[in-house]
């Protein structure tokens, strides 16, 4: 992987964690709402779930296990 490849893979990385960040932050604020909508806080937590793999996937990419 070439310096080029791996500046985007970092920046998405970012961009990728960024969201994260700002799901968990959503989904406190409906939680905390009286009568909050369950079904739209499942669907958050579902797409953080989601783009958590994603995270993890993308570091893995960048950073591989080395075995010795």
């Amino acid at each position: 992987m070439d310096t080029e490849d791996e500046r985007e893979l970092r920046e998405r990385l970012e961009a990728m964690i960024q969201e994260h960040r700002d799901l968990d932050a959503a989904i406190d604020a409906l939680v905390e709402q009286a009568g909050a909508d369950l079904l739209q806080v499942q669907r958050l937590k579902k797409r953080k779930l989601k783009l958590k793999d994603e995270i993890s996937a993308l570091q893995d990419m960048i950073v591989p296990d080395i075995i010795a």
